[in-house]
């Protein structure tokens, strides 16, 4: 267990502070006149959808919490054993540099602190001794592992199933299936990240498409605005879309909810605020497209770590928060905190599921809240252990199959020069494409998560970029060499390799 050597529980414990899901009510929206509506805004705003968003199942009355947050032991076993894990590398480090989890800052430093909150990139501390606490390589290593203990893998499965590194049988959906799920992306139907860059006149699409954004913004209706996404938003559009999906507001409570955070950070001082600040200087810090918001991540990143409104994705997510004890108190739960107060403790490559958000929002109370909500919805399923088809085990599964079903050749040629192709796209995947496409491409992806409400996309990218590269591929006669091929992807244009995947892939 994770323990702390010179913090009390009154210094670990977050202030209380207004939790926007005690004042939040559900947002109604107004109720539009649609008759004169065209054919794409009636699509648009009679979605053939539900809103069943991270809602656990119904189960018998006496069905252990456990058991509804992942029905599988095997991967309950798998997340427990992993989380004691990074729980042991934090202690370690801990220890090993004599840097306590959590202390009060003297007056002084708290000073200099409020002083350079708008410049901490400036003035960062002495990070050298600090080591990410676990990296997605390290990750894949225990997903490559899991097996289920019930499951004969000699029944019902085929050689070519055996190819990949996942052994797991879980059902993901294939090239047919996809296209029935995701048939707002088919070749007839016109594509923000297609349409508007081909030679086209906007008269054709763009300028009525954009039209339609604008009266689903005005209207303020967060079903339609997630149904738009599905094909992409415009620029101009895309936060206030966003948001609307997302229900992420910027009223004075989320503001106050905000400098609250901003508060405990400035009060507090955590051993993760080291791991942020080293994870910034590694990723954000050196990427051409986001370096200049350094500031902004620290910002978000710190004051993350510190929202106890982050617990409640636990409901719902396969893993559990850490805790903390008094120094000469383990086991004792009267003296035992949440540690780090979110629960969430940063890995290597964690910032990057800002970064995109900074070219959208200028306001950190909004980024903030939008960055929040994306967490919450979204990225925890990618380093979490769960049979979620939105997890990270079912997106690798995925792609391997997508892989293996379409280019076999492929697939078999990386496997027998040491080159598995997951063991490339896994970093890819662990951090939807963040840091590896260029930024408008990025969020033409992201897009379509939000518009879907799932990740199954970002395997599906994955393996359309296999599947573009397919013939430099063919060549590579090692494993460094394919890296080579697929090192650069900033120049891939997302939609275009989606479609022609789904849709012009012969089945």
């Amino acid at each position: 267990m994770l323990t702390t050597t010179t913090t009390t529980t009154e210094q670990v414990k977050p202030e209380p502070r207004t939790e926007p899901g005690a004042w939040r009510t559900a947002r109604t929206y107004p109720r539009a006149s649609r008759r004169s509506c065209s054919a794409s805004e009636e699509a648009i705003y009679t979605p053939s959808w539900r809103d069943k968003r991270n809602q656990l199942p119904q189960c018998h009355p006496t069905t252990p919490a456990e058991h509804l947050k992942e029905p599988l032991a095997y991967m309950r076993k798998a997340q427990a054993s992993w989380e004691k894990r990074v729980l042991k590398s934090l202690n370690s480090m801990s220890t090993e540099l004599g840097v306590p989890l959590a202390r009060m800052r003297p007056a002084g430093e708290q000073k200099d602190l409020t002083n350079k909150w708008n410049e901490m990139g400036t003035d960062e501390p002495d990070l050298s001794r600090f080591r990410p606490v676990y990296a997605p390589k390290d990750f894949l290593e225990v997903l490559i592992s899991l097996r289920n203990p019930n499951h004969d893998s000699s029944e019902d499965m085929t050689v070519k199933s055996h190819w990949g590194l996942i052994q797991v049988p879980l059902n993901v959906r294939d090239i047919p299936q996809l296209r029935q799920a995701y048939s707002e992306l088919n070749l007839n139907n016109g594509q923000l990240g297609i349409d508007d860059h081909a030679h086209v006149h906007p008269d054709l699409f763009e300028n009525s498409y954009v039209q339609i954004g604008k009266k689903v913004v005005v209207e303020q209706d967060s079903a339609a605005a997630q149904q738009y996404s599905r094909r992409g938003c415009p620029t101009g559009l895309r936060s206030d879309l966003w948001a609307l999906t997302l229900n992420s507001t910027n009223q004075p409570q989320d503001v106050m909810h905000y400098e609250q955070l901003k508060a405990g950070v400035i009060q507090h001082d955590l051993l993760v605020d080291y791991l942020i600040y080293k994870d910034v200087k590694l990723t954000a810090s050196n990427d051409d497209y986001y370096f200049v918001f350094e500031d902004f991540l620290y910002q978000v990143m710190l004051c993350f770590s510190r929202d106890t409104a982050v617990l409640e994705h636990f409901k719902y997510n396969s893993a559990t928060p850490p805790k903390s004890y008094i120094h000469g108190k383990v086991g004792n739960e009267e003296f035992a905190v949440l540690y780090p107060p979110n629960g969430v403790i940063p890995f290597h490559g964690f910032s990057m599921y800002v970064a995109p958000l900074c070219f959208l929002y200028n306001e950190p109370s909004k980024l903030y809240s939008v960055f929040r909500m994306m967490y919450i919805r979204y990225f925890f399923r990618l380093h979490s252990i769960s049979s979620s088809p939105s997890g990270i085990v079912a997106l690798c599964l995925q792609f391997e199959r997508l892989l293996q079903a379409h280019l076999p050749q492929l697939f078999y040629h990386l496997r027998q020069i040491g080159a598995q192709p997951l063991r490339i796209a896994f970093k890819w995947m662990v951090r939807a494409f963040s840091g590896y496409l260029s930024t408008d491409q990025l969020l033409l992806l992201w897009d379509r998560i939000l518009g879907y409400d799932s990740l199954e996309v970002v395997a599906v990218l994955a393996a359309a970029v296999f599947a573009f590269r397919a013939e430099n591929l063919m060549e590579v006669a090692s494993l460094a060499s394919a890296e080579a091929v697929l090192a650069d992807l900033s120049t891939l244009k997302v939609m275009p390799l989606i479609q022609i995947f789904l849709f012009a892939t012969a089945i």
